[in-house]
Protein backbone atom coordinates (compact mmCIF):
# COMPACT_ATOMS: atom_id res chain seq x y z
CA UNK A 1 0.00 0.00 0.00
CA UNK A 2 1.60 3.31 -1.27
CA UNK A 3 2.19 5.97 1.35
CA UNK A 4 -0.50 9.34 0.98
CA UNK A 5 1.34 12.59 1.10
CA UNK A 6 -0.65 15.49 2.82
CA UNK A 7 -0.20 18.84 2.72
CA UNK A 8 -0.01 21.63 5.66
CA UNK A 9 -3.18 23.00 4.75
CA UNK A 10 -5.38 19.43 4.68
CA UNK A 11 -3.99 18.88 8.01
CA UNK A 12 -4.55 21.90 9.03
CA UNK A 13 -8.12 21.14 8.08
CA UNK A 14 -8.25 17.91 9.28
CA UNK A 15 -6.95 18.84 12.74
CA UNK A 16 -10.25 21.33 12.54
CA UNK A 17 -12.77 18.77 11.75
CA UNK A 18 -11.21 16.09 14.50
CA UNK A 19 -11.60 18.88 17.17
CA UNK A 20 -15.27 19.92 15.81
CA UNK A 21 -16.08 16.30 15.87
CA UNK A 22 -14.91 15.59 19.77
CA UNK A 23 -15.83 18.78 20.71
CA UNK A 24 -19.38 20.40 19.52
CA UNK A 25 -18.09 23.59 21.61
CA UNK A 26 -15.41 24.19 18.99
CA UNK A 27 -17.21 27.09 16.73
CA UNK A 28 -14.59 28.11 13.57
CA UNK A 29 -15.73 31.60 11.78
CA UNK A 30 -13.92 34.12 9.88
CA UNK A 31 -13.88 35.98 6.47
CA UNK A 32 -14.51 33.35 4.26
CA UNK A 33 -14.02 30.74 5.82
CA UNK A 34 -17.68 29.02 5.52
CA UNK A 35 -18.64 28.43 1.53
CA UNK A 36 -15.54 29.46 0.40
CA UNK A 37 -13.56 27.20 2.53
CA UNK A 38 -10.86 30.01 3.58
CA UNK A 39 -9.00 31.55 1.06
CA UNK A 40 -6.02 29.01 1.20
CA UNK A 41 -8.76 26.14 1.40
CA UNK A 42 -8.24 25.70 5.20
CA UNK A 43 -11.67 25.58 6.15
CA UNK A 44 -12.80 23.31 3.17
CA UNK A 45 -15.66 21.31 3.44
CA UNK A 46 -16.25 22.29 7.19
CA UNK A 47 -19.38 24.15 7.04
CA UNK A 48 -21.28 21.24 4.91
CA UNK A 49 -20.56 18.61 7.18
CA UNK A 50 -21.17 20.64 10.66
CA UNK A 51 -23.47 23.55 8.92
CA UNK A 52 -23.50 26.94 9.86
CA UNK A 53 -23.82 27.66 13.22
CA UNK A 54 -20.49 25.39 13.91
CA UNK A 55 -18.32 27.47 10.71
CA UNK A 56 -19.69 30.25 9.42
CA UNK A 57 -18.47 33.84 7.14
CA UNK A 58 -18.35 36.85 9.03
CA UNK A 59 -18.38 40.43 7.73
CA UNK A 60 -14.51 41.90 6.96
CA UNK A 61 -13.99 43.30 10.71
CA UNK A 62 -11.44 41.64 12.29
CA UNK A 63 -12.49 44.01 15.66
CA UNK A 64 -15.60 42.02 15.84
CA UNK A 65 -14.38 38.82 14.94
CA UNK A 66 -12.10 39.07 18.21
CA UNK A 67 -14.75 40.44 20.05
CA UNK A 68 -17.40 38.16 19.43
CA UNK A 69 -15.08 35.03 19.98
CA UNK A 70 -14.75 36.76 23.92
CA UNK A 71 -18.41 36.33 24.31
CA UNK A 72 -18.69 33.22 23.08
CA UNK A 73 -15.55 31.75 24.92
CA UNK A 74 -16.93 33.79 28.61
CA UNK A 75 -20.38 31.24 27.64
CA UNK A 76 -18.54 28.10 27.13
CA UNK A 77 -17.61 27.92 23.55
CA UNK A 78 -14.25 26.83 21.60
CA UNK A 79 -13.91 29.74 19.12
CA UNK A 80 -11.22 29.10 16.17
CA UNK A 81 -11.34 32.07 14.70
CA UNK A 82 -9.50 33.39 11.34
CA UNK A 83 -7.58 36.67 10.40
CA UNK A 84 -7.25 35.72 7.07
CA UNK A 85 -3.85 37.48 6.65
CA UNK A 86 -1.59 38.50 9.01
CA UNK A 87 -1.75 42.52 8.60
CA UNK A 88 -5.13 41.86 8.03
CA UNK A 89 -5.19 41.11 11.96
CA UNK A 90 -4.27 44.58 13.17
CA UNK A 91 -7.92 46.32 13.70
CA UNK A 92 -8.66 43.23 15.80
CA UNK A 93 -5.71 44.11 17.76
CA UNK A 94 -7.06 45.97 20.88
CA UNK A 95 -9.62 43.42 21.53
CA UNK A 96 -6.58 40.83 21.61
CA UNK A 97 -3.97 42.67 23.79
CA UNK A 98 -7.11 44.76 26.26
CA UNK A 99 -9.69 41.43 26.97
CA UNK A 100 -8.25 38.40 25.04
CA UNK A 101 -5.17 38.66 26.77
CA UNK A 102 -6.12 40.00 30.05
CA UNK A 103 -9.27 38.25 30.99
CA UNK A 104 -8.15 35.33 33.09
CA UNK A 105 -5.84 37.27 34.85
CA UNK A 106 -8.56 40.29 35.29
CA UNK A 107 -11.11 37.96 36.84
CA UNK A 108 -8.65 36.31 39.03
CA UNK A 109 -8.63 32.77 37.03
CA UNK A 110 -11.91 32.11 37.21
CA UNK A 111 -12.84 33.31 33.62
CA UNK A 112 -10.56 31.99 30.86
CA UNK A 113 -10.53 32.70 27.32
CA UNK A 114 -9.69 29.10 24.82
CA UNK A 115 -9.49 30.72 21.84
CA UNK A 116 -7.18 30.15 18.93
CA UNK A 117 -6.68 33.04 16.44
CA UNK A 118 -5.40 31.26 13.16
CA UNK A 119 -3.14 33.97 11.29
CA UNK A 120 -2.02 33.17 8.05
CA UNK A 121 1.64 34.97 7.88
CA UNK A 122 4.77 35.47 6.43
CA UNK A 123 6.25 36.36 2.55
CA UNK A 124 7.54 33.93 -0.16
CA UNK A 125 4.02 33.59 -1.80
CA UNK A 126 4.04 36.97 -3.85
CA UNK A 127 1.93 38.80 -2.36
CA UNK A 128 1.63 42.30 -1.75
CA UNK A 129 1.20 45.04 0.82
CA UNK A 130 -0.83 43.50 4.11
CA UNK A 131 0.08 39.87 2.71
CA UNK A 132 3.20 38.75 3.78
CA UNK A 133 4.16 40.46 7.49
CA UNK A 134 5.57 38.49 10.36
CA UNK A 135 4.16 39.96 13.13
CA UNK A 136 5.01 37.87 16.18
CA UNK A 137 6.95 40.33 17.67
CA UNK A 138 3.71 42.19 19.00
CA UNK A 139 1.85 38.96 20.02
CA UNK A 140 4.89 37.65 22.04
CA UNK A 141 5.18 41.05 23.66
CA UNK A 142 1.52 40.44 24.97
CA UNK A 143 1.69 38.61 28.53
CA UNK A 144 -1.14 36.22 28.40
CA UNK A 145 -1.20 34.43 25.02
CA UNK A 146 0.43 31.80 23.73
CA UNK A 147 2.11 32.23 20.33
CA UNK A 148 2.92 28.89 18.31
CA UNK A 149 4.67 29.15 14.91
CA UNK A 150 4.71 25.19 13.18
CA UNK A 151 7.20 24.40 10.57
CA UNK A 152 6.23 20.67 9.34
CA UNK A 153 3.16 19.02 8.35
CA UNK A 154 3.03 17.08 11.33
CA UNK A 155 3.12 19.42 13.47
CA UNK A 156 0.56 21.51 12.23
CA UNK A 157 -2.19 19.39 13.20
CA UNK A 158 -0.60 18.45 16.41
CA UNK A 159 -0.25 22.22 17.51
CA UNK A 160 -3.41 22.85 16.44
CA UNK A 161 -5.06 20.12 18.54
CA UNK A 162 -2.97 21.20 20.97
CA UNK A 163 -4.47 24.86 20.50
CA UNK A 164 -7.90 24.03 20.03
CA UNK A 165 -7.31 22.38 23.48
CA UNK A 166 -5.81 24.94 25.72
CA UNK A 167 -7.78 26.77 28.09
CA UNK A 168 -5.31 29.72 27.35
CA UNK A 169 -5.80 32.18 24.18
CA UNK A 170 -3.53 30.98 21.32
CA UNK A 171 -1.83 32.96 18.58
CA UNK A 172 -1.25 29.67 15.72
CA UNK A 173 0.86 31.32 12.97
CA UNK A 174 0.55 29.47 9.94
CA UNK A 175 3.64 30.15 7.30
CA UNK A 176 1.89 30.46 4.08
CA UNK A 177 4.62 29.46 1.85
CA UNK A 178 4.22 26.19 3.68
CA UNK A 179 0.82 25.90 2.91
CA UNK A 180 1.28 23.30 0.05
CA UNK A 181 4.31 21.61 1.78
CA UNK A 182 4.01 17.67 1.34
CA UNK A 183 4.31 14.54 4.42
CA UNK A 184 3.50 11.18 4.30
CA UNK A 185 3.53 11.20 8.71
CA UNK A 186 1.25 9.51 10.24
CA UNK A 187 -0.72 13.04 11.94
CA UNK A 188 -2.36 10.99 14.52
CA UNK A 189 0.94 9.75 15.54
CA UNK A 190 2.39 13.82 16.09
CA UNK A 191 4.34 14.39 19.17
CA UNK A 192 4.36 18.17 18.81
CA UNK A 193 3.83 19.77 22.21
CA UNK A 194 3.00 23.57 23.13
CA UNK A 195 5.71 24.61 24.88
CA UNK A 196 8.34 22.11 23.25
CA UNK A 197 10.98 22.44 21.07
CA UNK A 198 12.58 20.49 18.56
CA UNK A 199 16.05 19.72 17.14
CA UNK A 200 15.23 18.76 13.32
CA UNK A 201 19.02 18.02 13.41
CA UNK A 202 22.04 17.17 15.34
CA UNK A 203 25.26 19.34 14.87
CA UNK A 204 28.40 20.64 16.43
CA UNK A 205 29.97 23.67 14.73
CA UNK A 206 27.23 26.04 15.75
CA UNK A 207 23.39 25.97 16.62
CA UNK A 208 20.74 27.54 13.79
CA UNK A 209 17.57 28.50 15.86
CA UNK A 210 14.68 28.97 13.65
CA UNK A 211 10.22 28.98 13.31
CA UNK A 212 8.19 28.61 11.16
CA UNK A 213 8.67 29.53 7.18
CA UNK A 214 12.77 29.45 8.37
CA UNK A 215 13.47 26.07 9.61
CA UNK A 216 13.24 24.42 5.81
CA UNK A 217 15.80 27.26 5.07
CA UNK A 218 17.64 26.67 7.89
CA UNK A 219 17.95 23.26 7.09
CA UNK A 220 19.24 23.75 3.64
CA UNK A 221 21.89 25.74 4.83
CA UNK A 222 22.81 23.10 7.03
CA UNK A 223 23.07 20.63 4.47
CA UNK A 224 25.38 23.02 2.20
CA UNK A 225 27.35 24.05 4.97
CA UNK A 226 28.44 20.37 4.97
CA UNK A 227 30.64 21.08 1.92
CA UNK A 228 32.66 23.48 4.32
CA UNK A 229 33.08 20.96 6.88
CA UNK A 230 30.73 22.79 8.70
CA UNK A 231 28.23 20.52 11.03
CA UNK A 232 25.30 22.79 11.82
CA UNK A 233 22.84 21.91 14.51
CA UNK A 234 19.04 23.12 13.95
CA UNK A 235 16.39 23.62 16.41
CA UNK A 236 12.95 24.57 15.56
CA UNK A 237 11.41 26.34 18.46
CA UNK A 238 7.62 25.38 17.25
CA UNK A 239 6.01 27.42 20.02
CA UNK A 240 7.58 31.24 20.66
CA UNK A 241 5.52 31.64 23.94
CA UNK A 242 6.01 29.38 26.05
CA UNK A 243 9.69 29.60 25.15
CA UNK A 244 11.82 26.39 25.36
CA UNK A 245 14.57 28.00 26.84
CA UNK A 246 16.49 24.64 28.07
CA UNK A 247 16.45 22.59 24.42
CA UNK A 248 18.54 26.19 23.31
CA UNK A 249 20.91 26.07 26.24
CA UNK A 250 21.75 22.95 26.25
CA UNK A 251 22.28 23.03 22.59
CA UNK A 252 24.43 26.59 22.42
CA UNK A 253 26.88 25.45 25.47
CA UNK A 254 27.61 22.67 23.03
CA UNK A 255 28.14 23.82 20.23
CA UNK A 256 29.38 27.29 21.56
CA UNK A 257 28.22 29.84 18.39
CA UNK A 258 24.35 30.56 17.64
CA UNK A 259 22.35 31.90 14.68
CA UNK A 260 18.95 33.15 15.23
CA UNK A 261 16.84 33.44 11.57
CA UNK A 262 13.63 34.77 10.89
CA UNK A 263 11.61 36.74 8.62
CA UNK A 264 10.47 39.63 10.56
CA UNK A 265 12.61 42.85 10.16
CA UNK A 266 15.64 42.68 12.94
CA UNK A 267 15.12 45.70 15.22
CA UNK A 268 12.98 44.68 18.17
CA UNK A 269 12.44 41.17 17.00
CA UNK A 270 12.25 37.76 18.44
CA UNK A 271 15.34 37.37 17.41
CA UNK A 272 16.56 39.98 19.67
CA UNK A 273 15.30 38.50 22.99
CA UNK A 274 16.69 34.90 21.52
CA UNK A 275 20.29 36.19 21.61
CA UNK A 276 19.79 37.69 25.04
CA UNK A 277 18.61 35.33 26.45
CA UNK A 278 21.32 32.93 24.65
CA UNK A 279 24.00 35.56 26.06
CA UNK A 280 22.55 35.85 29.86
CA UNK A 281 22.31 31.78 29.94
CA UNK A 282 25.44 30.66 27.68
CA UNK A 283 28.24 33.27 28.20
CA UNK A 284 30.74 30.97 29.95
CA UNK A 285 30.69 28.54 26.68
CA UNK A 286 29.99 31.61 23.65
CA UNK A 287 32.88 31.38 21.18
CA UNK A 288 31.46 34.51 19.58
CA UNK A 289 28.47 36.41 19.75
CA UNK A 290 25.15 35.41 18.68
CA UNK A 291 24.32 36.12 14.86
CA UNK A 292 21.24 36.98 13.34
CA UNK A 293 19.66 36.32 10.12
CA UNK A 294 16.55 38.03 9.78
CA UNK A 295 14.13 40.48 6.77
CA UNK A 296 15.48 44.06 6.88
CA UNK A 297 13.91 47.24 8.68
CA UNK A 298 11.77 48.06 6.01
CA UNK A 299 7.94 47.34 5.04
CA UNK A 300 7.42 44.40 3.76
CA UNK A 301 8.79 44.98 -0.23
CA UNK A 302 7.12 44.25 -3.37
CA UNK A 303 6.41 40.91 -4.99
CA UNK A 304 9.60 41.64 -7.22
CA UNK A 305 11.96 42.22 -4.54
CA UNK A 306 11.05 39.68 -1.73
CA UNK A 307 13.51 37.37 -2.69
CA UNK A 308 16.11 39.68 -1.46
CA UNK A 309 14.30 40.67 1.78
CA UNK A 310 13.76 36.98 3.09
CA UNK A 311 16.79 35.14 4.71
CA UNK A 312 18.32 32.46 2.63
CA UNK A 313 20.96 30.01 2.35
CA UNK A 314 23.86 32.15 1.15
CA UNK A 315 23.05 34.72 4.27
CA UNK A 316 23.03 32.18 6.89
CA UNK A 317 26.02 30.83 5.96
CA UNK A 318 27.69 33.82 5.83
CA UNK A 319 26.85 34.47 9.50
CA UNK A 320 28.21 31.11 10.02
CA UNK A 321 31.63 32.24 8.67
CA UNK A 322 31.54 35.53 10.85
CA UNK A 323 31.44 33.73 14.05
CA UNK A 324 34.16 31.37 12.63
CA UNK A 325 35.70 34.33 11.41
CA UNK A 326 35.70 35.78 15.23
CA UNK A 327 37.26 32.75 16.50
CA UNK A 328 40.14 32.46 14.56
CA UNK A 329 41.01 35.66 14.62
Amino acid sequence: MSEVSVTMSRALNRALRDAMVEDERVIVYGEDVGRLGGVFRVTDGLAAEFGEHRCFDTPASESAILGTAVGMAMYGYRPVVEMQFDAFAYPGFEQLVSHIAKFRSRTGGRVSMPIVIRVPYGGGIGGVEHHSDSSEAYYVATPGLHVVAPATVADAYGLLRESISSTDPVVFLEPKRLYWSKSTEDLSASDAEIGRAVVRRPGGSATIIAYGPAVPIALQAARAAVDEDWDLEVIDLRTLVPFDEETLVESVCRTGRAVVVHEAHGFAGLGAEIAARISERCFDSLRAPVGRVTGFDVPYPPPALERFYLPDVDRILDAVARLRWMVDH
